[in-house]
């Protein structure tokens, strides 16, 4: 991965930051996106002790379409390809929250901020001579339903649905993302990294030592960060999925994802939604 460019969002944590330790031990250079600039100035700074591999480190919540329209100049400007893009970053929520845009948390959080960043910067994938994007889903797609029509502000809020929606949008972004791209030098794909022991589910309300006390328990089911984070190494440098795109792996292999994720239609019309709601109608490709 000498020479590599590769961006991950949510990358002070989890998933994200086992994956961009695990490329920088590769020699790729490393574009970290979080909101969180104090984990983000230390990872960076434990990245440079260890590998002396570039590193660079932008502070942008990706639930805010302004903010990310921000660091996408800022990145445009500061570089002038990107080979990998991880869109990683991803939260679920107990409560109903809105952005500042007025849409449903979840949704502008695992989706939408990410349908914008890649938009933004697809010219830049199609500098490098084998972009590839990945979009981290979850096996909770499956709980997701095709109905978009209360997704942006729903009447009543269902935190499972919620979720399970925003990693069905995932996989609806994908293949249509790998559709749109067929002619050109990028792929495509979307991971299921399992059960994953990350503290990305905010605001549940529960006291501190009930919150203990469960992530105890349950992360001795879990696996680590680490071991979720190979599938995503895997598919940012391997050269043997490198003409692979619009598919979805699952511990190093394709998968097939539900019914409802081939939905062609559906998919149309998420995409159409996601345009109006970041304001890129101009960008099509």
């Amino acid at each position: 991965m000498q020479d590599k460019i590769c961006l991950i969002t949510g990358a002070t944590s989890g998933i994200g930051k086992a994956a961009a330790l695990k490329l920088a031990d590769t020699g790729a250079s490393l574009i970290l996106l979080s909101r969180n600039e104090k984990k983000g100035e230390k990872i960076c700074n434990q990245i440079k002790e260890k590998n002396n591999t570039q590193v660079k480190f932008y502070k942008a919540d990706i639930s805010s379409m302004k903010q990310v329209r921000n660091v996408s100049e800022k990145i445009k400007s500061d570089f002038n390809h990107i080979d990998v893009l991880i869109n990683n970053a991803g939260a679920r929520f107990d409560n109903y929250f809105k952005n500042d845009e007025g849409i449903e948390l979840t949704f502008a959080t695992n989706h939408l901020g990410h349908f914008l960043l890649t938009l933004s910067l697809i010219e830049m994938l199609k500098k490098s001579s084998q972009g590839r994007v990945i979009n981290i889903s979850s096996a909770a797609h499956a709980n997701g339903t095709e109905e978009l029509y209360d997704i942006v502000a729903p009447e009543h809020y269902d935190r499972r649905l919620a979720y399970g929606r925003s990693k069905l949008a995932n996989l609806y972004f994908t293949y249509e993302l790998a559709s749109r791209l067929q002619s050109s030098k990028i792929t495509v794909n979307a991971v299921d990294p399992g059960g994953v022991a990350t503290n990305f589910s905010r605001n549940n309300g529960l006291i501190p030592w009930m919150k203990h006390y469960l992530s105890y328990i349950l992360n001795l089911k879990l696996i680590s960060p680490q071991k979720a984070s190979e599938t995503v190494v895997y598919l940012a440098s391997s050269d043997e999925v490198g003409r692979i795109s619009g598919k979805y792996f699952f511990e190093k292999k394709e998968i097939n994802s539900s019914s409802a994720s081939y939905s062609k239609e559906t998919a149309m019309k998420l995409w159409q939604l996601s345009l109006k709601l970041t304001g890129t109608e101009s960008l099509q490709f």
